[in-house]
C-alpha cells in the first residue's frame, strides 16, 4: 500500500479533501482506520495519497454497511490480514442480500393481506394474545410492545382486560410483522399505520416498501464504491 504521491499533506488538508473534520482525520488515525502518520520533528503530521484513499474507502464502506463494520474492514487491511477483509466483505454483501429477500417475501405477504376481504366479522373471530403469538411465530412480549407504542392496539375483554384480537387487528399486526422482517422502523411504521387501518391502503404500503428498496440500493452502491477504492488503495497501480 505505498503511495504513488510523494506530497505532503496535513491533517487540514486530508480534511479539505475528505470531507471529514481535523478532529475526525485524527480519530481515524487513531482507531486504526488510517495508517500511522510519520510526524515531523514538531510532532506534527505527515499525510500523503494512501491517506486520502484508506479515508474515502472507510466512508464509502461506512454508506454501505456502517461505521463499526467499516472500522473492522479498514483495519483488516492496515494489519494486512486479507482474509479477514474479503469475509467481511462477504459478509456485507449476503446481508444486503438477506434484506432484498426479505424485502421481497414482505412487499408480496403485505399484498396478499392487504388484498384479502375481511367479510363478515364476528366476536368469537377475535384471537387472544397467545393464539396470534403462536399464529405469527413470535413472543407474546412483542405483541404486547406493539401495543405499547401504538402499532397494534387491541381491545380488552371487560372485567379481566385481557387482549383480544379482532380480525382487523390481526390483520394489522401480520402487516406489521411482515415490515418488521423486512427492516422497517418503529417509528416509520407508527406514521404509516392510522393510514393503513382496515388495510386498503396498499399503494401506501407500496411506496413504502420502495422506499426501501432506493435505500438498499444505495447501500449497494456505496458497498460497490468501497471495495473499488480498497482495490486502489491495495493495488495503487490497478487505475494507472
Amino acid at each position: 500500500m505505498e503511495s504513488r504521491n510523494s506530497a505532503v499533506l496535513r491533517t487540514a488538508d486530508v480534511a479539505r479533501r475528505t470531507g471529514y473534520s481535523v478532529q475526525q482525520v485524527r480519530n481515524l488515525e487513531r482507531d486504526g482506520v488510517l495508517p500511522p502518520a510519520p510526524r515531523t520533528a514538531a510532532g506534527y503530521r505527515r499525510y500523503d495519497d494512501t491517506h486520502l484513499r484508506a479515508a474515502r474507502a472507510y466512508r464509502a464502506l461506512a454508506a454501505g454497511t456502517d461505521p463499526v463494520s467499516a472500522k473492522q474492514m479498514m483495519r483488516a487491511v492496515q494489519g494486512h490480514d486479507l482474509r479477514r477483509l474479503y469475509a467481511l466483505l462477504d459478509a456485507a454483501h449476503a446481508a444486503l442480500d438477506r434484506e432484498r429477500r426479505d424485502l421481497e417475501f414482505a412487499r408480496a405477504a403485505a399484498r396478499e393481506i392487504a388484498d384479502e376481504p375481511l367479510g363478515d366479522v364476528r366476536a368469537a373471530d377475535a384471537m387472544s394474545i397467545s393464539e396470534l403469538s403462536r399464529a405469527l411465530g413470535v413472543r407474546p412480549s412483542t405483541l404486547r410492545y406493539w401495543d405499547s407504542v401504538g402499532l397494534v392496539v387491541p381491545r380488552r375483554t371487560t372485567g379481566r382486560e385481557a387482549r383480544r384480537y379482532t380480525p382487523d387487528d390481526v390483520r394489522a399486526a401480520r402487516l406489521v410483522h411482515q415490515l418488521r422482517l423486512a427492516g422497517y422502523g418503529i417509528e416509520p411504521l407508527r406514521a404509516l399505520l392510522p393510514q393503513l387501518r382496515g388495510l386498503r391502503r396498499w399503494d401506501e404500503v407500496a411506496a413504502a416498501l420502495t422506499a426501501r428498496d432506493i435505500r438498499i440500493d444505495t447501500r449497494s452502491r456505496a458497498l460497490l464504491a468501497g471495495a473499488a477504492a480498497l482495490h486502489a488503495l491495495l493495488d495503487p497501480s490497478a487505475d494507472r
